[in-house]
């Protein structure tokens, strides 16, 4: 017989999970299979036919959850929200569901994942920053204790189908290679099906892509986009289990990479733009506090508080700044709005297929506030944030035409961001700062939201919050124990009581913020912060931990945190910094580790390394997509490189050897008609090439040497004197080549996806002399790197 049967019809789409004798205990995860009887008859016609037995099944009613993560969008940058740029798709959601205007993230990327995801504070799942800077401290190892079963595991023992596709960004940075440790692959953490990328970035023309547990060729099609690809997966999926699996809920996860730089979008949807953003941040982030106020996003009396001083005014600006500058926005309101339009065909797949009224959709704006990232002017190349180098705003200029096109990978100036937070002052990474934490959300849910006329909600909510929500209206008990593992509570909380009922109370007391040094508590109401540094270039300016000053807000008085209360009530700002204490040991906050790019170094972070302290690595052919973080680090050193390929046609001998990077920022070492040539990209703004003689039939040494600020001749380095030049030597066959010196290099970061790959140039291609993968058409034996002391 099945082993589920549900003697009584659950009335209400918002019952509680009740056990009984005729349900299986669901607290215990997975639920055991029942026990086949014993039989003594020999022949089966002697026997009366059993029931069929059946897998499990979701509780009866169980809705589909669909759960929608947008990437560096600020609270204000939808039209829904009183920003510039239409958002169809969400407004018409929010027209039949709700808005929330007081929900709120962690600040960044893989923190504010892991904790949708799981239902527990981001330390508590070991992720205090993005998973690229995990340290050797609880807290920030970037890797998921067990004790912690994520939502897609529970759904999927609970009868769900489950998907991911998108942006994932939540594995340690060195298990995400070919070879490293799966337990924290979408598969491996409860998805049927992934598609999408692990780092915190990829390049929408040009993706590197996982397909479940398999990195996939590059797609190379005219006109591709990486939105409307995964858009294309999700619907596939979709059709395919309304096809076989259609009494069977689903758990999506649609987190595009959209629209964390690079700013990549069809053209036709950015030049929808053109024109529209001529009056400068400083007006745009007037207009849309003012539409804010005038649409009850935001209470009447809030306060706008001026812009930070690292933001200059928009009429203090040259020609040519406004006209880069205003492009820069155009593009970024062509990526949002093209996104939302791919929402839309998940969206009317739901609606066709007759699954759109019993689907929860979580829409959710933003991992974290607009990024200010690009800093004062953007850029053309984001990568010259993560490797310290502040570009010229003359660069972007010259490009101008190309921006938010393949030759390109994007970001605005930051002002952009600031105005994009409206009513708040701060950006993404200001943990201590709504304007870094409160993003826009809307939920849909036809068959379980009845309309009553107010369609905004207005209680305090976080990320946590989204799982167990999602078990509360499945009709699902938390699993005390999942795999044998007895797994710790969740920190969040349901808000399903505010479906129907706006005035339900807040259940959300008590939330922490921590990342980097910024910190701040809200309890009631009430909110204690310290903002410790900011993603700007004058984040130099902020104190060291012990000299760090909290400030006092009433957030119920004062939406946009503009007035500090501090001095006017002590006692009560002593209170708040003893709850921060109290919450961040429990936690494990504490030790605070307030670096930033520093932490890109494993070395300096102090985490596990995928070389366990090697000095030398050979690779073999067929060794591809292997991540930055699982190569030997040879940024700021000298290094050989030494190939040794076999060739029986040299004037025909062509591809890639080995290379790191991409279009951007790489270095590769390639032989095209049998001559061989090592090219250093620095950031597109310098390429450095050195070509040697040709190759001999049979057997051939092809060796570099790179030593580091040899002679001390190439640049400075950035600001803390890392990425200066050195001298480059290729040899070949013995014989000295040629010999150049390469000007600058890469401090900290060559690519946040796009590794190393032994025979091809994955991914985008380091050097203007071949197109990617330009794989080798003859044989190469192995490729030694080694770090040279």
């Amino acid at each position: 017989m099945d082993i589920i049967k549900k003697s009584v019809v659950l009335t209400s789409a918002l019952t509680p999970y009740i056990a009984s004798a005729d349900t299986p205990d669901r607290t215990q995860l997975p639920i055991p299979d029942v026990r086949p009887q014993t039989y003594s008859q020999l022949d089966v016609r002697d026997v009366q036919r059993p029931d069929p037995t059946s897998r499990v099944k979701a509780p009866d009613g169980a809705p589909n959850v669909l759960v929608i993560l947008l990437d560096d969008v600020g609270f204000s940058q939808s039209s829904l929200f009183g920003g510039a740029v239409d958002m169809p798709t969400l407004s018409a959601l929010a027209k039949q569901g709700l808005m929330y205007n007081q929900f709120h993230t962690t600040g960044v990327s893989s923190a504010t994942r892991t904790a949708i995801l799981t239902g527990r504070n981001h330390h508590q799942n070991n992720m205090g920053s993005i998973a690229e800077t995990a340290t050797a401290f609880p807290g920030n190892t970037g890797v998921r204790p067990n004790y912690i079963a994520a939502l897609p595991k529970i759904l999927k023992y609970n009868g769900y189908s489950t998907a991911m596709f998108g942006k994932n960004h939540e594995i340690p940075a060195w298990e995400t290679g070919p070879a490293g440790v799966q337990t924290l692959w979408p598969k491996e953490v409860g998805f049927d099906k992934f598609y999408g990328f692990f780092g915190g970035e990829t390049d929408q023309y040009q993706p590197v892509l996982i397909d479940g547990i398999t990195r996939i060729k590059t797609p190379r099609k005219k006109d591709y986009h990486f939105t409307e690809d995964m858009t294309d997966k999700t619907i596939e999926w979709l059709n395919l289990e309304q096809s076989y699996n259609a009494d069977k809920p689903f758990f999506i996860y649609y987190a595009p990479g959209a629209v964390h730089a690079p700013h990549h979008a069809p053209k036709e949807w950015i030049d929808k733009y053109k024109g529209k953003f001529s009056m400068g941040w400083d007006k745009l982030r007037q207009e849309t506090f003012e539409r804010q106020k005038a649409n009850n996003i935001i209470p009447k009396n809030t306060v706008l508080p001026p812009m930070p001083d690292f933001v200059p005014r928009w009429d203090s600006l040259t020609a040519d700044e406004k006209r880069v500058f205003e492009r820069q926005m155009e593009v970024y309101a062509g990526y949002l709005a093209h996104t939302d339009h791919e929402i839309g065909r998940v969206v009317e797949t739901l609606k066709k297929n007759g699954e759109f009224d019993n689907t929860l959709i979580f829409y959710i704006v933003g991992d974290n506030g607009a990024s200010a990232e690009g800093n004062r002017n953007g850029s053309f190349n984001s990568l010259a944030f993560y490797n310290g180098i502040d570009e010229p705003s003359s660069y972007a200029l010259e490009n101008i035409e190309k921006l938010g096109g393949p030759e390109s990978f994007p970001h605005y100036a930051s002002g952009w961001a600031v105005a994009g937070d409206s009513p708040f002052v701060w950006t993404k990474g200001m943990a201590s700062d709504y304007g870094g934490t409160r993003n826009a959300m809307v939920v849909s849910w036809p068959h379980g939201i009845k309309k009553n006329g107010q369609n905004i909600r207005s209680q305090w909510s976080h990320v946590v919050d989204i799982a167990p929500t999602v078990l509360e209206t499945a009709k699902l008990p938390f699993p005390k124990k999942v795999e044998g593992i007895k797994q710790i509570p969740m920190a969040g909380v349901s808000f399903a009581q505010s479906f129907n009922n706006p005035d339900a109370e807040t259940d959300h007391k008590v939330q922490y913020f921590e990342l980097a040094g910024n910190r701040a508590i809200y309890k009631d109401g009430w909110l204690a912060r310290v903002t410790h540094w900011a993603l700007t270039e004058s984040s130099a300016n902020f104190t060291t931990l012990q000299k760090d000053e909290w400030e006092l807000f009433d957030t119920t008085q004062d939406w946009s945190l503009s007035n500090n209360l501090a001095d006017k009530y002590p006692k009560k700002l002593k209170e708040m910094k003893k709850l921060f204490d109290k919450e961040a040991q429990k936690n494990h906050v504490y030790p605070i580790d307030d670096r930033t790019l520093e932490r890109m170094n494993a070395e300096i972070a102090g985490r596990p390394d995928a070389m366990f302290g090697k000095q030398s690595l050979t690779l073999y052919e067929g060794a591809k997509g292997i991540p930055e973080n699982s190569f030997l680090n040879i940024k700021n050193k000298s290094f050989d490189l030494v190939a040794k390929v076999i060739t029986d046609d040299v004037k025909n001998t062509n591809g890639v050897v080995i290379a790191q990077g991409g279009n951007f920022a790489g270095w590769t070492l390639f032989v095209k008609n049998g001559v061989p040539t090592f090219e250093y990209n620095w950031l597109t703004y310098e390429y450095t090439k050195v070509s040697g003689s040709e190759l001999k039939k049979g057997e051939n040494e092809i060796k570099v040497e790179f030593r580091y600020d040899e002679d001390g001749k190439g640049g400075k380095g950035n600001a803390a004197g890392l990425g200066k030049g050195g001298n480059v030597y290729l040899y070949v066959n013995g014989k000295l080549a040629a010999k150049k010196l390469i000007p600058n290099t890469i401090a900290s970061l060559f690519s946040l996806d796009d590794g190393v790959g032994i025979g091809e140039d994955e991914g985008g291609a380091v050097s203007l002399d071949y197109e990617a993968p330009f794989t080798f058409n003859k044989k190469i034996e192995q490729v030694t790197t080694s770090i040279v002391q």
